[in-house]
């Protein structure tokens, strides 16, 4: 039981009305976009200052309480699933603020909560540019982007959440503040804490601040999309985009299963007579967009597009757009259960990987439509089905594992961009090695002793 004494000293500290402690308010924050059984907190608190944190910290690590911390709670790995009975949230949706936007050193300065998308927005409102743009960027926040080091349809050429984090504020498990990073554009103060809090999924600290670089806005671009008769042509188009020395800032790819799907729950027009489709935009001086397009058009018919189409207006491309952004959620609605994983694999391997794919969605007789990140190999293939069907769900468990051990054989990763949390912590060893393994949990042991932080996320303590 979480004790009468501390509730009423977090109620204190945050007013009573950001503290929750009913069964009906916890079940509220028990689950994540993962396909994992829930776990209620025994208590869900919220913030309303960043100052908050190091006390909230402090007084339930001292209670011996696991900690949990939640933004949108949009992750797909188990990432802000509570792992431990009588655990603690902390929500920081209401830590919400964009503290400074600089349009002179290019950078920005924000709170946890911020929504990633209205930040972008924010930011473009300056004549500015902030790239990653993770699926679930409408929802998800920024500082859950950097736990897990979220990706984004322009990750190809502009990187991912890593490449744009600056400096961070956090707070560690005994409450005491972190300061890493600057507001330079150079900065070798220390160790690198912000590299070691990017990606750690809440298991080393809780993120209160971050300082983020902006760049400059392409003058230019150019969208093009190309259908293709068979995935095998579009996963070879792929590869001779990029062998071609062309870097598309944006180059995703939809198979047949998934067109249909976003069509029937979107109606936008797209060509589900095709085995698959590819969406690119290249960008940069209005010259090099020329040459990039016309370079890439010659792949796509070389590679065997049997169509290749220009958007004639903006709305038109933005809708072609907003259709790949709504893969995932159009694959949810179509079945009880979406089962979204997270294979990577050398762009050079996406054609190898693609056929595997169709390969063992036969063998085990799934519905699996393919979407994702095809310019820097990172494939969502998405398995449609009923998990309360035992027999068809033991047969999605026994692709999965397959999928993860044709990616690894092909030199690729277990995850891209969606993390490990605990839904794939049991394939970590597969990918690295044991004393992997034991470094990360010994690193681990030395930011949180007692393993109260994100318990039993990635490295299983």
């Amino acid at each position: 039981m979480i004790s009468p004494t501390l509730i009423k000293d977090l109620e204190a500290l945050l007013g009573a009305e950001n503290v929750f402690t009913s069964e009906a308010d916890c079940a509220s924050y028990s689950y994540d976009g993962a396909v994992l059984p829930s776990k209620a907190p025994g208590l869900v608190v919220r913030p309303t200052q960043t100052e908050q944190l190091g006390d909230i910290i402090r007084l339930c690590y001292e209670a011996g309480l696991a900690i949990t911390v939640r933004g949108a709670g949009s992750n797909l790995s188990g990432g802000t699933v509570p792992d431990v009975e009588n655990s603690v949230v902390i929500l920081t949706n209401s830590l919400n603020r964009i503290l400074e936007i600089n349009t002179e050193d290019l950078y920005a300065v924000v709170e946890p909560g911020v929504v990633t998308a209205q930040f972008a927005a924010a930011v473009e409102a300056k004549g500015l540019f902030y790239p990653p743009d993770p699926g679930s960027m409408s929802v998800s926040t920024i500082a859950g982007n950097i736990a897990e080091n979220a990706g984004g349809l322009r990750g190809l050429k502009y990187g991912v959440t890593k490449d744009y984090v600056m400096g961070l504020e956090f707070y560690d498990y005994k409450g005491n503040l972190v300061k890493t990073g600057s507001r330079t554009v150079k900065c070798v103060t220390g160790f690198n804490l912000a590299g070691l809090m990017v990606a750690s999924e809440g298991c080393m600290g809780v993120i209160s601040k971050a300082i983020l670089k902006l760049v400059p806005p392409p003058k230019a671009s150019k969208a093009l999309t190309a259908e293709f008769a068979n995935v095998q042509d579009a996963g070879n188009a792929v590869a001779g985009i990029i062998a071609a020395h062309v870097l598309p800032c944006t180059l995703e790819l939809l198979d047949q299963n998934t067109l249909k799907v976003v069509e029937a729950d979107q109606k936008c027009g797209l060509p589900v007579d095709a085995a698959a489709m590819l969406l690119i935009e290249v960008d940069g001086h209005p010259a090099q967009v020329a040459d990039d397009a016309a370079r890439v058009e010659e792949v796509l018919k070389k590679c065997g597009a049997t169509a290749v189409h220009v958007p004639g207006s903006a709305e038109e491309k933005n809708k072609l757009w907003t259709a790949r952004r709504m893969a995932l959620p159009a694959l949810a609605r179509a079945r009880p259960t979406c089962v979204l994983e997270d294979a990577t694999v050398p762009r050079s391997q996406i054609p190898t990987m693609l056929a595997k794919l169709d390969e063992i969605a036969k063998k085990y007789n799934l519905m699996m439509g393919t979407f994702g990140h095809a310019g820097d190999g990172n494939l969502h293939p998405t398995i449609l089905c009923d998990k309360r069907d035992k027999e068809e769900f033991a047969r999605v468990e026994a692709a999965v594992d397959e999928i993860f051990d044709v990616a690894l054989k092909l030199g690729g990763t277990l995850s891209g961009e969606h993390g490990i949390g605990t839904a794939k912590a049991k394939w970590m060893e597969k990918e690295t090695t044991r004393g992997t393994i034991e470094f990360c949990q010994r690193m681990r042991r030395s930011c949180d002793p007692n393993g109260l932080l994100n318990a039993n996320k990635i490295t299983g303590i």
